[in-house]
C-alpha cells in the first residue's frame, strides 16, 4: 500500500496537535520564517555566503533541495546556534529533534584569517553588515581556509528514522542557519568558537601604528589610553 495524500493530511494534523500541546505546556515553538515572495532565501552577505558554501558540497546536493523546501513550508522551529552546536525542532510526519555539531575553527586557521584581514575591518558594524572589501570577503569565505565549516567538520544527529548522513530535516536546519545569520551574523563566530573582535583589534592596531612615526612625537606613548581602545591583546 502506497503513501497517500490522506496520510500526509493526517500526519499534518497530528503534528499541529503536538505543537499546540507543547505550547499549552508553555514550551516555545518559534517558527523560522523564510522570506515570503522571494526566490532568494537569504538577503545579506553572511546568510547568502553560508548557503553558497553548503551548496558547494556535492555529497549534500541530493538532500539540500528537500531541506530548502521544508524550511519554506514553515517546518523548522526553535532554531538555536551555540558554540559548536545547532539545534532545532523540525516538523515531518512527526516532530523531530535535530542537532548538528560543528567542530571549532582551528586556531591556526583563525589566526591566519586575522592576519590576512589586518587593517581591512573599519568597524564591527561594517563586519556584521558584510560591508567588506573584495579581498577580505575572499579570505572569510574561502572554502578551504575561511570561516565556514567543511563536511568533515560537521556531524548530524536527528531523531527521524532516516539513517542517511544528511536527512532532509537536518538540511532544513542548515538552511535555517542562513536565515538566522541574516538577522544575527555574529552567531557564525559563536558557532565556530572564535572572537570577531580580534578582526577589529587588528585593524585598530594597524591604524594606530600608521599614526606613529619617528617624527610624530608619540613613540613610547600609551596608545590604548590615547585612542581609547585595548591594543595589548
Amino acid at each position: 500500500m502506497g503513501w497517500t495524500s490522506e496520510d500526509d493530511a493526517e500526519h499534518e494534523q497530528q503534528v499541529q496537535k503536538e505543537i499546540a500541546r507543547r505550547q499549552q505546556r508553555g514550551e516555545p515553538m518559534d517558527l523560522v520564517k523564510a522570506p515570503a515572495g522571494s526566490k532568494k532565501l537569504c538577503k545579506t552577505f553572511w546568510g547568502q555566503a553560508w548557503c553558497r558554501n553548503l551548496e558547494a558540497y556535492q555529497h549534500y546536493e541530493a538532500r539540500l533541495p528537500r531541506g530548502r523546501s521544508y524550511l519554506r513550508q514553515g517546518k523548522v522551529y526553535n532554531l538555536e546556534i551555540q558554540a559548536g552546536e545547532i539545534s532545532a525542532t523540525v516538523a515531518g510526519s512527526r516532530l523531530y529533534e535535530t542537532r548538528i555539531l560543528i567542530q571549532p575553527l582551528p586556531q591556526d586557521q583563525w589566526q591566519e584569517i586575522v592576519h590576512q584581514s589586518g587593517g581591512q575591518v573599519a568597524s564591527m558594524l561594517d563586519l556584521l553588515a558584510g560591508k567588506l572589501g573584495d579581498g577580505l570577503m575572499r579570505v572569510l569565505t574561502d572554502p578551504e581556509h575561511g570561516l565556514f565549516p567543511k563536511p568533515k567538520e560537521i556531524r548530524f544527529d536527528c531523531t527521524c528514522p532516516d539513517y542517511a548522513d544528511l536527512c532532509k530535516h537536518s538540511a532544513a536546519v542548515l538552511y535555517g542557519v542562513g536565515v538566522l545569520l541574516d538577522q544575527k551574523p555574529e552567531l557564525l563566530f559563536t558557532l565556530r568558537q572564535v572572537d570577531q573582535t580580534e578582526l577589529l583589534r587588528r585593524a585598530s592596531q594597524e591604524a594606530a601604528a600608521d599614526l606613529i612615526g619617528p617624527d610624530s612625537g608619540l613613540e613610547g606613548a600609551d596608545l590604548s589610553a590615547l585612542f581609547g581602545i585595548d591594543l595589548k591583546s
